[in-house]
């Protein structure tokens, strides 16, 4: 095993969720056409993909979680961009602290402050 490499995200509108998705991470996609819209995040692919049958009822069994340094701000920033909570910021043990939100979609994103993270 290398490590996880690609989250995607499937959802019903591609070009409002690219937009939506630049502005939640503060990024543009380098790759960008009607099948498949990605982008770079320090390194690790983030995908949306159209859904066939559009929903926001997506499955919760499992939750990728995204490395920020300010955590409580951050899904502060993702609520005010729209999405909602799914899990509020929670200290895990230690220094570790976890949370999530839904986009418009419906999917799940997770957000996690973890100090002791080295690639």
């Amino acid at each position: 095993m290398l490590g996880l490499r690609t989250t995607i995200y499937k959802v019903g509108d591609i070009n409002t969720a690219k937009k939506w998705y630049s502005d939640a991470f503060q990024s543009k996609p380098y790759f960008d056409e009607a099948f498949y819209v990605g982008f770079n995040i320090a390194g690790y692919e983030l995908g949306l993909q159209p859904e066939e049958e559009p929903t926001t009822n997506k499955a919760e069994s499992v939750i990728n979680y995204w490395g920020v340094e300010d955590i409580e701000g951050e899904f502060n920033r993702f609520l005010e961009l729209g999405a909602t909570m799914h899990e509020k910021p929670t200290n895990v043990g230690g220094a570790l602290v976890v949370a999530s939100i839904k986009d418009p979609w419906g999917n799940i994103i997770g957000l996690i402050y973890n100090p002791d993270f080295k690639l």
